[in-house]
């Protein structure tokens, strides 16, 4: 009898999936076992359909599986007499964390069937569904380790806990009314009540009615609590935003089904899956049909929802037929909390009730954000769901050395590199705050432990301010630990290449990365770059025009500085008043602090020069009205801009886009992208009363001729760079990542893009442990670029 060891790598352990390969094998009649293992899952198998048995497996894994190596050798011993799941190896289950998700199908039926034990229970879960990353504690991964330990199984339970043929053979969160988790309803703020107001299923239930009648409820999630609200009733939506500080950014969206969710969005078959996917992101999708008020995202055309993620929500929004809102639940700059004291504390002047419950979430995190775009998942934040699922790393990376890579200032991730993978932590937000800082020393912690990881070498970015560089360095001089400094943008553009399997000696690609800032080589802030990358290296090859940020930060923060900035940087005020007087953007731009803005820009003090592409589009909505004074959140200015923009006026003919140049630096020779003739175009068109929606259209396409125009050039008709990668968070601008991917792939370059990462900052820790371990590669072999 022929045999055989099969050793499966990838999401495969925590998954169900010894008992999938028990239940294959034991249908086609082989004999052998399966274990977890260091490396994965290995199965030893005998019989005389193994082929059948390897087909099976890639067609029949679990939901939450995902196989990225099989390899099979032959085995030359004696057969077993039937098939069993032998005991894991000792330390088998570290790294084996797999990213929460949504409730299955099955589970949900139960929840649903008054016949089922778990009828109405909000805590139902299997191996294909549920908390998993979110309640681990500790390493290796089993019950004791998780905040389910507090838990005893019951007999029933316990049961299908040890039944491989069971669906929850080995689900670590399983439970049931008689020995799980409890949710309850409180009172928050003064007069609080801490205590059961009706039963259990009654509470929950509770919950939606008070959603239906107007309260805003703090609402104990997966990895947080939210606040929720009836997302149709106006008043109620800006009270939340008076209460939670947040004037302006989007609230995400829940529905009870898909059907409440077409009534106010278009949704495609791609989208639809998107939105059944196990990891339960909210996706942004297009407004269609009834409107909801505009309180809800403000000036924006699209929308984000999410399904409900587990049977407590479904539960709690069976009877509501109208979306709600299910924001994070914190006052704006604050970490979620997570707690119920936490939001009993935090939460009292913004909720008036309490969903809360008693399993602890031990990690905190974030709903993952995602769209389609030119028939792809691209995520725009990476969280639950997502994380901490590892990434392949790219043909000709040994990994031998351990990298740990701390990301960026802002949308901070870290990298842990290991055994040939890729851990990329979950979006844990920006440095700047205390508490977020606070939870990234968990994180990081935590998923040492997890991953029995100690690196080293350690990966950071070059600008001396960022927190994760400051404190990059003092681990590397604390523990010896050699230190790598990359610049932003190449690690953007690695990560880019990294994602989609860009081996490390397949030579260079034409990075474009658009973004708000990153510290370049010249001590200048970059932020609209055309960069010839490897792994190794680079090299700056053409640019946005460098324009002052008269204030610095408050350039940031203020679109109106940019857009006076980028007017004076070459067609100076004579000519601004003298040809455009008349409009409004002139009288406010007159009236503003101009003796002191020039005095700034002429001296350099508090003026950088900057590239940024960021900053382009906030001159360019600030010139059309929009978030004038202050942007109350990230990229506001560009995200209205973009929203406001008329579809049909991209079908005008191509002399209607505004005219963008290709001149030469004078002291470099470096070709740059001069806006000069589209300040002048927007200007004119302004004049004589051209809808704003139409002048972002042009804008956008002149823009995105400019980029394809200095692709081009920098490539030559040769192509000697025919691979583009898109990178940087200004292309998360669904129009401008469009125009210049379909136009560049219809030249012939093979465009590289986003999707199991964010573009945006999100995504440049894994770019810095490429980067980091090419160079250390490198030294250890004396290879070059």
């Amino acid at each position: 009898m022929s045999g055989e060891v099969i050793t499966v790598r990838g999401q495969v352990q925590g998954v169900g999936f010894r008992p999938a390969v028990w239940r294959i094998a034991t249908e086609l009649g082989l004999t052998g076992d399966v274990r977890n293992t260091g490396d994965g899952v290995e199965i030893r198998l005998f019989g005389e359909d193994l082929n059948a048995f390897a087909q099976r497996l890639e067609l029949e894994s679990p939901a939450l599986a995902s196989i990225d190596v099989l390899e099979r050798r032959p085995l030359d011993e004696p057969a077993p007499a039937d098939f069993t799941i032998a005991p894991s190896d000792a330390g088998a289950m570290r790294g084996a964390i797999t990213p929460d998700a949504v409730t299955c199908a099955d589970c949900l039926a139960e929840t649903r069937d008054p016949f089922e034990r778990r009828y109405r229970y909000p805590f139902t879960n299997c191996t294909n569904c549920g908390p998993r990353f979110s309640i681990v504690e500790s390493a290796p991964y089993d019950r004791a380790r998780t905040s389910m330990k507090s838990f005893g199984l019951c007999e029933s339970c316990a049961a299908e806990y040890s039944d491989p043929s069971d669906r929850r053979f080995h689900a670590q969160p399983v439970a049931c009314h008689s020995c799980g988790p409890r949710a309850w309803i409180e009172r928050l703020g003064e007069g609080a009540v801490h205590h059961e107001i009706f039963s259990m299923m009654d509470d929950v239930d509770a919950a939606g009615g008070m959603l239906m009648n107007g309260h805003i409820v703090a609402v104990k999630g997966i990895g947080g609590f939210h606040l929720a609200c009836d997302a149709t009733k106006g008043e109620v939506v800006q009270d939340l935003r008076d209460r939670k500080r947040r004037p302006h950014k989007a609230f995400a969206l829940m529905a009870r089904d898909l059907d409440v969710i077409k009534a106010y969005c278009a949704v495609s078959p791609e989208e639809e899956a998107l939105l059944r996917d196990p990891a339960g992101p909210i996706v942004l999708l297009k407004k269609e049909g009834a409107e909801l008020p505009d309180a809800v995202a403000p000036g924006l055309e699209r929308l984000g929802f999410m399904l409900p993620c587990t049977p407590m929500h479904h539960l709690m929004l069976r009877r509501m037929t109208r979306p709600v809102v299910m924001t994070s639940g914190n006052v704006s700059g604050d970490p979620q909390c997570i707690t119920n004291d936490e939001a009993r504390a935090r939460l009292g002047g913004v909720a008036e009730f309490a969903l809360m419950h008693n399993r602890e979430i031990a990690n905190r995190i974030d709903d993952s954000v995602a769209r389609i775009d030119l028939g792809e998942t691209r995520l725009l934040r990476r969280a639950r769901g997502y994380a901490p699922a590892p990434l392949p790393l790219p043909g000709g990376f040994e990994a031998r050395t351990p990298v740990l890579a701390l990301g960026a200032e802002l949308k901070n991730t870290f990298c842990l590199v290991k055994d040939g993978q890729a851990v990329v932590s979950q979006h844990m937000g920006d440095l700047e705050n205390v508490a977020t800082s606070d939870d990234v020393a968990h994180n990081l912690a935590l998923y040492r432990d997890l991953y029995e990881f100690e690196p080293g070498l350690i990966a950071v970015d070059r600008h001396p301010d960022y927190l994760s560089t400051k404190n990059g360095k003092d681990w590397a001089a604390c523990e010896r630990l050699p230190l790598v400094e990359i610049q932003h943008h190449h690690a953007h553009i690695a990560a880019c290449m990294g994602e989609n399997g860009w081996a490390l000696e397949a030579g260079p690609v034409l990075g474009v990365a658009l973004d708000g800032l990153g510290l370049g080589d010249d001590g200048e802030i970059w932020g609209g770059e055309f960069l010839a990358c490897t792994y190794r290296g680079y090299q700056r090859l053409g640019a946005l025009k460098p324009v002052p940020l008269p204030g610095g930060a408050a350039a940031v923060r203020e679109p109106w500085r940019n857009a006076y900035a980028h007017l004076t940087a070459e067609m100076g005020w004579t000519e601004f008043k003298m040809n455009f007087l008349d409009l409004p953007v002139f009288e406010k731009l007159d009236a503003a602090p101009r003796a002191t803005l020039d005095a700034m820009i002429k001296n350099r003090i508090n003026a950088p020069l900057s590239s940024s592409c960021g900053r382009l589009f906030d001159a360019a909505a600030a010139l059309c009205g929009l978030a004038w004074d202050r942007q109350s959140y990230e990229g506001q200015a560009a995200m209205l801009f973009e929203a406001a923009l008329e579809p049909a006026a991209l079908e005008e003919p191509d002399h209607m886009a505004y005219p963008f140049a290709l001149p030469l630096m004078q002291a470099t020779g470096m070709p740059y992208i001069e806006p000069l003739g589209a300040w002048r175009a927007l200007l004119g068109d302004l004049y004589v009363g051209t809808d704003v929606g139409v002048i972002s259209a042009r804008f956008h396409r002149g823009l995105a001729k400019a980029i394809i125009a200095m692709v081009d050039r920098l490539s030559g008709p040769d192509q000697a760079y025919p691979t583009v990668a898109l990178t940087g968070g200004c292309f998360q601008n669904r129009v401008l990542f469009d125009l210049v991917h379909i136009a560049l792939s219809s030249k012939g370059y093979d465009v590289l893009s986003h999707k199991k990462l964010p573009a945006n900052d999100g995504g440049i820790s894994y770019g810095q442990a490429l980067i980091a371990l090419a160079a250390h590669q490198s030294e250890r072999t004396g290879s070059c670029a």
